[in-house]
């Protein structure tokens, strides 16, 4: 069996508990994507960096990424947060490698041309250190899971003038799915599953069609709708199955493949 592993960033899920589970699956091969969002924030709060999330014209919410914005992820994301990922499964006794889609240009992207927003009024262009994946390193990925590694991956990308620039960990799966063709797809996040009802934790979606997460990425408005597009898209791969599940809890993956939490399939 193959998994591909969405680490949330929130601060409540649990990267302890994610390895220790990884670690009791001897005859399943990974691959680890995690964020760092809540670690990010922290770190900018501490060294007085302010974060500047900007809204497109079409409604979805991204971190604007300038050099200090660049510098926060490499801190956070590529260091603090992946090396305690890879510490915590060398511990329980899984070979994991931490990598960027930076390192051996694992993940190729193609930088933003711009971002259309409304200040003010008036329709402005906004440029940034930002971009999206294109293509994954076949070769060096393959070289690890043939060898038994782990890779543990994260943020930032390479672009096409060989240059770190921030993307979506959500649009990362979806190109790691289409290469690697898991047999499942495990996103772990702050929540029991996707909520019908984002102040009601009462409210998990059991089971949700393909089409049920287009619709509902029509509805869905900031960070959110931007998540529920990278979901959308993991659907165009015929035969893609997904669980959205609890990252907080004690045995976070093997209660996502027990079932708990949300199917997409």
């Amino acid at each position: 069996m193959r998994l591909l592993v969405k680490v949330g960033g929130g601060e409540s899920v649990k990267s302890e508990a994610v390895a220790a589970d990884l670690g009791t699956m001897k005859d399943a091969s990974f691959v680890v994507v995690h964020g760092a969002n809540a670690l990010r924030d922290s770190l900018a709060r501490r060294l007085g960096v302010e974060k500047r999330v900007i809204t497109s014209v079409s409604g979805y919410d991204s971190v604007f990424s300038d050099d200090d914005a660049i510098d926060l992820l490499l801190m956070a994301y590529a260091g603090v947060r992946n090396k305690r990922l890879v510490e915590a499964l060398q511990g329980h006794g899984v070979d994991a490698v931490g990598l960027t889609g930076l390192d051996g240009a694992l993940v190729r992207g193609r930088r933003n041309r711009g971002i259309r927003v409304r200040e003010g009024g008036k329709t402005l262009i906004r440029r940034d250190l930002s971009g999206k994946p294109v293509v994954v390193n076949r070769k060096l990925l393959g070289l690890l899971l043939d060898n038994g590694y782990t890779p543990v991956m994260t943020v930032p990308i390479v672009d096409e003038h060989g240059v770190a620039v921030n993307s979506e960990n959500d649009d990362i799966v979806v190109l790691l799915d289409a290469t690697l063709k898991p047999d499942w797809v495990i996103q772990l996040v702050e929540a029991p599953g996707y909520l019908a009802d984002p102040d009601d934790p009462g409210s998990v979606v059991p089971r949700m069609t393909w089409a049920e997460v287009a619709e509902r990425e029509a509805e869905a408005t900031g960070r959110m709708k931007r998540k529920m597009l990278a979901l959308k898209r993991l659907g165009t791969r015929p035969g893609a199955r997904v669980v959205i599940a609890d990252g907080r809890v004690e045995h976070p993956v093997l209660d996502a493949l027990a079932g708990r939490g949300t199917l997409i399939a």
